[in-house]
């Protein structure tokens, strides 16, 4: 440390925060990223979550059957009403804007609740520019209106017709939220998982009514794409529902919650069941089976009530605890009692079923088998070419680590030395590598896995990623396709998403592939500079700037200097996810895309050809 900084750390420089300032100051701290809605983790998605926990707790507790939401995509205004007991009007202020101030920390008045830490709803009034919340008690009312935390007015008054419950209305402050926009999509999935988890709930978005009376088995038939090998294996207990099958596909898919949260990132509870999983099967054939021959191909759905869960982050996206309760059994032990018991139990009451099982079982230690000795050979080629290969320029942080900017980790798959040189010497080296491709990848359609490793480029990137036995060991919480704006660049992409649809279908369905999106022009005068994603953005920005700008049109990654690239990498990267919907069939897709030319395939192409300024 200098002299001068030393110097400089006086009483003076020791600052207190308000409570709003300090979340304002750090939202990353309770929300994770700010991000513009195109994600299902950005911030206006969480802030809305926090609101509507609060309502579900209601339900859970047993009061109020139904929540309406509306969202206004055009405004960007949300409102969340429910029928429970509603907050008690003289501390309706203090629960909404005081931290560590709520009625769930009293074991008596919220049991198994999802928000125990006071945080939530005072992290949505602070980064709203907008946020009023209502509550209805007793025939009376109170309305506490704010603006970025700070209280503007408060007042009670009589409310005869209103049922019983709370109301909130609030908007994002636009200073933090940039260019912020809900999907509707995006959040219709978020709202659906709570409905299969709550059967009794109904939930109205913009008017339209959701709910599901078969539990879990309801959301393995909403997200499966394809039809399982067997009927969905359903078991509940107390606290604990769980709901697997089989499909023809490769890896493992899980959805999972906690309290109704949905822990896309598991924790503890999925560790147990997975465990489970293995010993029960093993037990039930009396075979000592391998635990991938097992999970592979499995999709399932487990939800647990804990009390006071504690989770690894304020987004609540994974499990930390190891007991259900203070002083009650481990979650690896009560898990692991129910799944030995119930599915043993299945299993021999279901004798078609556990055939079934049986033979997927078998089939995939046959696959296992006959891939031993082209798996033994690509794994010494690896090994001997070391993952520090020219290839792969790697980052410090993986998300496979505990590193608090796990989270943040992302992988760029190139082509060509240009293009791969101009991200790395623009990248953060801290959290995004980059794996460079050599010309186009082969077509995977068709193809079985030894193709992964008998091709070095597929076998390397799979290393690279460390996907080979599944996604627990993914080194990138993103891995992005960036290609050039043009034909081949396209083809590429598509050859590269073919790969990982085929082989890798998990890391799609869990929300891992990206489309790196680079802009298409440059506008700029001797003052400003406007880079544009569209023909619309640039024809903007030329009418903005007048006076015949310089345009440069982008056709390769190449062509954008590092210093400019440093721009487009950070917090303004603009990524399109990849993602599977249940109308998407995975064979179908492939089949369509990636098999024969048929003219069915060139009257779409032609039909959906976009010509903009002779420019496609």
């Amino acid at each position: 440390m200098s002299e001068q900084q030393i110097l400089n750390y006086t009483e003076d420089t020791i600052q207190t925060l308000e409570w709003n300032e300090h979340i304002r100051h750090r939202p990353g701290m309770y929300i994770g990223k700010l991000g513009d809605g195109t994600q299902p983790d950005d911030g206006i998605y969480v802030l809305l979550k926090e609101v509507f926990d609060n309502s579900l707790d209601e339900h859970m507790m047993g009061f109020g059957g139904r929540i309406d939401v509306e969202v206004n995509v055009e405004l960007g205004n949300v409102c969340v009403r429910d029928y429970g007991r509603g907050i008690p009007l003289g501390s309706l202020v203090d629960v909404a804007s005081k931290m560590n101030t709520g009625a769930k920390y009293e074991a008596g008045v919220f049991t198994k609740s999802l928000g125990l830490n006071g945080v939530g709803i005072k992290a949505v009034n602070a980064l709203w520019s907008s946020y009023i919340i209502i509550s209805y008690r007793d025939s009376k009312g109170a309305r506490a209106t704010f603006s970025c935390g700070n209280l503007l007015e408060f007042e009670e008054f009589d409310a005869p017709d209103e049922k019983p419950g709370t109301y909130t209305v609030f908007h994002p402050d636009e200073t933090l939220f940039k260019n912020f926009h809900y999907d509707l999509t995006i959040v219709q999935a978020m709202l659906r998982n709570y409905t299969y988890l709550n059967t009794a709930l109904t939930i109205s978005l913009n008017g339209e009514e959701y709910r599901s009376k078969g539990g879990l088995l309801d959301l393995l038939a909403e997200n499966m794409v394809r039809d399982p090998l067997y009927e969905p294996v359903h078991l509940i207990g107390k606290d604990i529902e769980i709901a697997f099958t089989h499909r023809d596909a490769y890896g493992e898919d899980y959805y999972t919650f906690v309290n109704g949260q949905h822990t896309s990132q598991g924790g503890t509870h999925l560790s147990a069941f997975r465990e489970a999983l293995v010993r029960t099967v093993k037990d039930f054939y009396h075979k000592d089976f391998e635990a991938e021959d097992i999970r592979m191909s499995v999709v399932g759905a487990l939800s647990i009530r804990v009390q006071d869960p504690v989770f690894e982050s304020q987004t609540k996206t994974k499990l930390g605890s190891k007991d259900m309760a203070e002083g009650g059994p481990t979650i690896r032990q009560y898990i692991g009692d129910f799944v030995k018991e119930e599915l043993d139990n299945y299993l021999h009451k279901n004798p078609l079923i556990a055939e079934t099982l049986l033979h997927k079982i078998q089939d995939s230690e046959r696959d296992r088998k006959s891939m031993a000795g082209i798996r033994k050979l690509a794994k010494e080629r690896a090994k001997k070419t070391g993952l520090n290969n020219p290839k792969l320029r790697d980052c410090r942080i993986h998300y496979n680590s505990n590193h608090e900017q796990a989270a943040d980790t992302m992988i760029f798959i190139t082509e060509g030395d240009s293009a791969s040189g101009s991200i790395t010497k623009s990248r953060d080296p801290n959290v995004q590598a980059v794996f460079s491709l050599r010309g186009k990848p082969k077509n995977t359609f068709g193809l079985d896995k030894k193709i992964v490793y008998q091709n070095e480029e597929f076998n390397l990137l799979q290393a690279a990623l460390d996907i080979e036995d599944g996604l627990d060991n993914l080194r990138y919480k993103k891995v992005i396709i960036a290609t050039d704006a043009d034909d081949d660049g396209m083809h590429i992409r598509l050859l590269l998403v073919t790969f990982f649809l085929q082989f890798f279908p998990d890391l799609i369905r869990q929300g891992h592939l990206y489309i790196f999106q680079t802009p298409l022009f440059r506008v700029r005068n001797k003052k400003v500079t406007h880079y544009c994603y569209s023909i619309t953005e640039r024809d903007a920005a030329v009418k903005k700037l007048g006076d015949k700008p310089e345009i440069t049109r982008f056709k390769g990654l190449g062509e954008i200097s590092p210093d400019e690239f440093k721009k487009f990498l950070g917090e303004d990267i603009r990524l399109d996810q990849v993602r599977l919907s249940r109308e998407d069939s995975v064979n179908e897709l492939l089949e369509f895309f990636m098999g024969k030319n048929t003219s069915f395939r060139q009257d779409f192409i032609i039909d959906n050809l976009r010509v903009e300024d002779n420019e496609v």
